[in-house]
């Protein structure tokens, strides 16, 4: 498989398949939210449009980056949300990176969204099918945040069944500047747990798919079977 890691910027053109990583927070969050139940998330272009779909179906739940807002239900924080119940409820999610690189590759065939809640399934879907190809998209910093990337090349030697050394992996991550922004407090919207929840290795067992659905990116878990062989990796 022929990796690349590209940030937002860098995509000057459609990718086949893209895996869109944001670990603090958007795709951890997203992660939560299936797993307190949530039937679909939409990724909103603006704060405006996903207040705008919020007021056309009240019964969903909008939430972004930042301080609680006017019109918003919670905020873009994995600490946050594991206390809400989202049974069959649908999720509009506006961040400032996560959503904004899921949406820049919206053409492309197959878009996958992640972070290390999701790597592992996230790296068996790209194994089981076998592609040539695929673009990683490093979220944040101008695709220069520490902790998207090395979640990407994690995934990326998962899929490939090269050794991996999680450990490192998962330093960098926390040793990031994004980490130390949550842990300091520099951001708003934030939950005393998001970084250790943001570094939990493969808490759930499905991957994310992206895809356009009536104008719209949705996201929607997609279950990834575990092979035995899987299991000594």
């Amino acid at each position: 498989m022929d990796a690349r890691f590209l940030g937002i910027a860098q995509l000057v053109d459609t990718p086949s398949v893209a895996v869109v990583v944001d670990v603090m927070r958007a795709f951890t969050v997203a992660a939560w939210a299936f797993a307190q139940g949530a039937e679909k998330i939409v990724l909103a272009e603006s704060l405006d449009e996903a207040l705008a779909l919020k007021g056309r179906h009240p019964d969903w739940v909008a939430l972004k980056d930042g301080p609680p807002a006017p019109g918003f239900d919670t905020v873009n924080s994995p600490g946050l949300l594991r206390s809400l119940d989202l049974g069959g409820r649908t999720v509009v999610q506006k961040t400032t990176a996560g959503t904004v690189g899921a949406l820049a590759v919206k053409e492309a065939s197959l878009v996958l969204c992640a972070s290390f809640v999701v790597a592992g399934a996230t790296a068996r879907l790209l194994r089981q099918r076998k592609f040539a190809a695929v673009t990683f998209v490093v979220t944040g910093e101008d695709g220069h945040a520490d902790e998207d990337l090395a979640c990407a090349q994690y995934i990326a030697r998962r899929a490939t069944g090269a050794g991996t050394n999680t450990a490192e992996f998962l330093r960098r991550a926390g040793e990031s500047r994004a980490a130390a922004e949550l842990a300091e407090g520099v951001r708003q919207g934030v939950h005393p747990d998001d970084v250790a929840l943001c570094l939990e290795l493969d808490r759930f067992p499905f991957a994310m798919v992206a895809t356009l659905e009536d104008s719209l990116m949705v996201l929607r878990r997609c279950a990834v079977p575990s092979p035995t062989a899987e299991a000594s990796i």
